[in-house]
């Protein structure tokens, strides 16, 4: 049975696949409630099916079903729409079920009965994912034997692979640095695939969009009654990934006191989780990434010292596209390659005064502006050629004007408290973006945590809610 999609004004799609009505319906109106379209299913083969028919961006499926269960469905979905991000939700969670679901593709799990707030996240983490332009890959499904293709020939790049080539084999630490959009998660992969630990699962995490409460059992775990709403145990990110590699994605924005439980991890190889008194061992290899400046992170006192030295091991920092323009070329004819082939039309030609301009253009979203720009180009253009004179104004629109409070015709900020500024600020801001609220995290300059959780203290974000109880 297939339910009707939930309207919503977002662009991103999710699919709900279980096959249980009550739970399928509860996890479809969560979906909906966080701000997304949601579409239902009760089977993994009517999951397929849609899937053919239209993309989703995220398909939220159940463990345990009849005929195809979850497992197979992810494998299915994996060969067949790489494209497309998994979320594994199950009652009978273990930390066998949640490597296998992620080692076979699923980007997270999730427990029943499932919280709104980790809902969220992890959807968010894959939609991000999706759209995420920093992974310039070519990476056929196939589980353990998938390979991850670097694209570049400029100096920068020649140098960057013989970096992952050396640091690869080892399980030392490695700190990946670089502006949003460069590629920080491909070279984290590209580490794993080429180490030891390439047959073991490599579990990632992306700190921003977790709140601080949330963080340490995402990384730890937690134990049943450790906290209100933890009504079963939880196994954590380190434990997940023993003997494989955990990557923290964006650390930076790992608090303070968590940071030194961190720092605990890396220099015993053991944790306890939320709630437990008994000590966990893991053998992980850690990979962090972040789009700042460290140094000046340690030196605000917003980062612990100790704990960017343990990360600093071995530093890789990945160059901006304006600082390679000699890929360009490539990179535009391997993103035109993939959006022609997802979209079904012929091959773009790119003239040589239309190459000259993206060469010049500066590129502030770094390689992940030039593949969304790439899909642009191959879903608008009319005729078999990218010329100077298509390209110039979307190039030009994608330098955006500030956002004035008084934009729209509102009062004097002058007499306000400070706090009451930033409130209209950030609600002015995201109106604007219609309700996006990485769009609105980005052009503040604060992260989707801070956000979130500002947007929670306004009363303007749902309050924790459990669904899928069966």
């Amino acid at each position: 049975m297939i339910d009707t999609p939930r309207n919503n004004s977002t662009d991103h799609a999710v699919l709900v696949v279980d096959d249980n009505p009550h739970s399928r319906e509860s996890l479809c109106d969560a979906a909906a409630i966080i701000g997304y379209r949601a579409v239902s299913c009760g089977s993994g083969r009517e999951a397929l099916d849609l899937l053919a028919k239209q993309p989703f961006d995220v398909v939220v499926t159940d463990l345990q079903m009849p005929g195809m269960d979850g497992l197979q469905l992810v494998r299915e979905v994996r060969a067949k729409h790489p494209q497309t991000q998994l979320v594994m939700v199950t009652a009978h969670g273990s930390i066998h079920t949640a490597v296998d679901a992620m080692r076979f593709g699923a980007l997270d799990y999730l427990e029943k009965p499932v919280q709104l707030e980790p809902l969220e996240a992890a959807i968010r983490r894959a939609i991000e994912s999706t759209s995420r332009g920093d992974r310039a890959t070519a990476i056929p499904p196939g589980g353990e034997s998938d390979c991850v293709v670097m694209i570049g020939e400029s100096a920068a790049m020649r140098t960057l692979r013989q970096r992952i080539a050396l640091v690869a084999p080892t399980d030392e630490t490695v700190l990946i640095t670089g502006e949003s959009g460069t590629g920080k998660e491909l070279v984290a992969k590209s580490i794993h695939q080429a180490s030891r630990r390439s047959r073991e699962a490599m579990i990632s995490l992306n700190c921003p969009v977790l709140s601080a409460h949330l963080m340490e059992s995402e990384l730890f775990g937690h134990e049943r009654g450790a906290f209100t709403s933890a009504d079963h145990a939880r196994v954590g990110r380190f434990e997940l990934a023993d003997k494989g590699t955990i990557l923290l994605d964006e650390i930076t924005e790992i608090d303070l006191p968590l940071q030194a439980k961190l720092l605990r991890v890396l220099q015993e190889k053991c944790f306890e989780k939320v709630g437990s008194s008994s000590t966990v061992e893991a053998d992980v290899r850690v990979l962090a990434t972040s789009n700042r400046d460290l140094v000046a992170e340690v030196a605000a006192n917003r980062f612990r010292q100790d704990l960017y030295y343990r990360l600093n091991v071995v530093p890789i920092e990945l160059p901006a596209l304006r600082d390679r323009i000699e890929d360009i070329p490539l990179l535009i004819r391997h993103f035109l390659t993939g959006a022609v082939q997802r979209i079904g039309r012929e091959m773009l030609t790119v003239t040589d005064s239309a190459m000259q301009l993206l060469q010049s253009h500066d590129w502030p979203g770094n390689v992940r502006e030039l593949e969304n720009f790439a899909t642009r180009a191959a879903l608008l253009t009319i005729g078999d050629q990218l010329t100077a004179d298509q390209l110039r104004p979307w190039l030009t629109e994608n330098h955006q004007q500030p956002i004035s409070l008084q934009s729209s015709g509102d009062v004097s900020v002058v007499g306000m408290r400070l706090d009451e500024v930033e409130r209209k600020l950030i609600e002015q801001t995201l109106e604007h973006y219609e309700g996006h609220r990485e769009k609105t995290a980005a052009a503040l300059g604060i992260s989707v945590r801070t956000l979130s959780n500002k947007l929670r203290s306004y009363g303007l974000a749902p309050r924790a809610r459990t669904f899928a109880h069966v």
